[in-house]
């Protein structure tokens, strides 16, 4: 019995997003509290509306990260030889 290995190229993949998402995790936020502290600019709704994506997306690309990064361990539609 073969023991089951971890998909190298598919881990990387998920470890990319993840890096992605951490990255947008202090960019969301930080252009929030830009926003937020600047509302007399007359760039107040743009970046309050940027920072509100960012930081959606992150959770998203966090989320999907980690799937992929559990596929790589757990597949179990992965072939082994």
């Amino acid at each position: 019995m073969e023991t089951k290995r971890t998909n190298k190229d598919i881990l990387i993949k998920g470890l990319k997003k993840m890096g992605l998402s951490v990255v947008m995790m202090f960019a969301g936020p930080t252009l929030f509290y830009i926003a937020t502290t600047n509302k007399d600019k007359f760039l107040y709704i743009p970046i309050l509306i940027i920072s509100i994506c960012i930081c959606l997306a992150a959770g998203i690309i966090a989320f999907k990260g980690l799937q992929t990064i559990m596929d790589s361990m757990f597949d179990p539609k992965k072939k082994s030889k």
